[in-house]
């Protein structure tokens, strides 16, 4: 119980919310710290008039999972009145286990722990394992730097059409002979005097040549005919 009650302790305190610890080790503190941290999750829901009752008795059933801080504090300040001694790691796991992590984990149900395994260690031959929260800082800002990444992907994608098609009615409308006449504006073709009525069709070019030389034939004809 003293080592459950240290590894407990260590990964409360822990930085980065997690320790390197045999994989035995690890497997007998995860319910141990689960069923600490669930009674800090009840202490976040509770409501009514004797909320704040309650909420002192799970902090006194869990502060069963940590080393007490308090035993020999009154010893070590010697004279009355001289200055306390710090408080000591067990005091402040309980501390952050309600004040932090109950308040992350109160819309959990369960599973607060992960154990990741790491192989074994030299000398001994142990399985070590990793055991640390779920939803750490450090899976959050992983997180957000995705959410960010795939943000920038998606609007780079949109600038980049947004560019393309701009840059094509551009050229359309500075690019003379060569540009393309779909994007040119009504107006701008308006103003030039240009557009499809002015634009002589292949048909009526056709019946104006044929025509001419129709013409042509008949005055031939009719000469002749003078002629005789």
């Amino acid at each position: 119980m003293s080592m459950l009650r240290n590894l407990a302790t260590s990964l409360v305190n822990a930085r980065d919310e997690r320790i390197i610890t045999t994989l035995p080790k690890a497997k007998e503190l995860r319910p141990f710290i689960e069923r600490a941290i669930t009674l800090s999750r009840r202490a976040k829901v509770l409501d009514g008039d004797n909320a704040a009752v309650e909420a002192v008795h799970l902090r006194r059933q869990a502060s069963a999972f940590f080393h007490s801080g308090n035993r020999l504090q009154a010893s070590s300040t010697g004279k009355r009145g001289g200055v306390r001694a710090p408080r000591t790691a067990g005091v402040l796991a309980l501390k952050r286990l309600f004040d932090e992590l109950g308040e992350r984990f109160k819309d959990r149900p369960g599973g607060y722990t992960r154990i990741i395994k790491l192989g074994r260690r030299d000398g001994d031959n142990a399985e070590i394992a990793i055991i640390e929260f779920v939803d750490n800082p450090r899976e959050r800002d992983a997180a957000s730097s995705t959410a960010k990444g795939a943000k920038s992907a998606t609007s780079g994608k949109t600038k980049t059409s947004f560019a393309s098609k701009s840059g094509a009615a551009e050229g359309g409308r500075r690019g003379g002979h060569k540009a393309d006449k779909t994007y040119e504006k009504e107006e701008t073709t308006a103003a030039r005097g240009g557009g499809e009525e002015s634009i002589p069709k292949p048909e009526d070019s056709d019946k104006a040549g044929s025509g001419g030389r129709r013409s042509e034939k008949t005055e031939s004809t009719a000469n002749e005919k003078d002629t005789v």
